[in-house]
């Protein structure tokens, strides 16, 4: 029970403050200047971190079910681990997403989801840059084998686990710093899922690709760090 409380609220964390960079301080709040993709970037990016050392010692910090994936299949977790895991981190998504849409409807003028959106996940015209499904899907499926390779790596038994939060930290803002035109970064399904139940519309036609994607893209981190990097001491 700890493990699965750790790991909802580490997703709601992630959540709350990597969605929430976009969707409330995305405006501005006032100020001359919005907060920037580098901004938004290392809200995602901060947060990992500080849940890796917060959280990471009684449930590994996954806040991403792609992640909880990507132990399963490198022999990490059990099947009924990862059920729990995925679970615990959908629900604290859906409740961060649902006290965002809380706070911005509160917005004076008020806040029109339709339009400003709600941090969410897409692809196609209209969204970021354009790109198109076949772009968003690649780039989805490599960041999310990328980042599983990392985080196997660095927290393997001859990884360096002092550094490991910062690692993952940062490789996700890295990321981030690619991803935000193209699909607005998934790598997550529970973060794509949150904000698409209150967006509506594009963000719940399209949620498939941002499940679909990280998930074949964890199988295939894992399975090539399985395969081709881990040491014999790996599970």
């Amino acid at each position: 029970m700890k493990k699965l409380l750790a790991e909802g609220f580490g997703t709601f964390t992630l959540v709350f403050f990597g969605v929430g960079s976009a969707v409330l301080a995305g405006s501005g709040v006032g100020l001359a200047d919005a907060i920037s993709i580098t901004g938004i970037s290392l809200a995602f990016g901060i947060s990992v971190v500080a849940m890796a050392y917060s959280i990471g010692q009684v449930s590994g910090a996954h806040l991403n079910p792609a992640v909880s994936f990507g132990c399963l299949v490198a022999g990490r977790m059990s099947m009924a681990d990862f059920i729990g895991y995925v679970i615990a981190q959908l629900a604290g998504a859906i409740i961060a997403a649902l006290l965002i849409y809380m706070t911005v409807e509160t917005q004076v003028g008020g806040y029109d989801v339709s339009v400003n959106g709600m941090g969410q996940n897409g692809w196609g015209e209209g969204f970021g840059a354009g790109y198109g499904l076949a772009g968003a899907f690649i780039f989805e499926f490599v960041a999310t084998a990328v980042f599983i390779v990392v985080i196997l790596g660095v927290t393997s038994a001859t990884g360096n686990a002092t550094m490991a939060g910062l690692v993952i930290g940062l490789t996700l803002t890295m990321i981030h710093l690619v991803g935000i035109t193209i699909t607005g970064t998934s790598v997550n399904p529970a973060r794509s899922v949150g904000p698409a139940l209150f967006a509506g519309g594009a963000a719940l036609s399209q949620l498939w690709l941002f499940i679909l994607a990280p998930l074949l893209g964890a199988g295939a981190g894992a399975l090539i760090y399985k395969l081709g990097i881990a040491s014999e001491s790996d599970p």
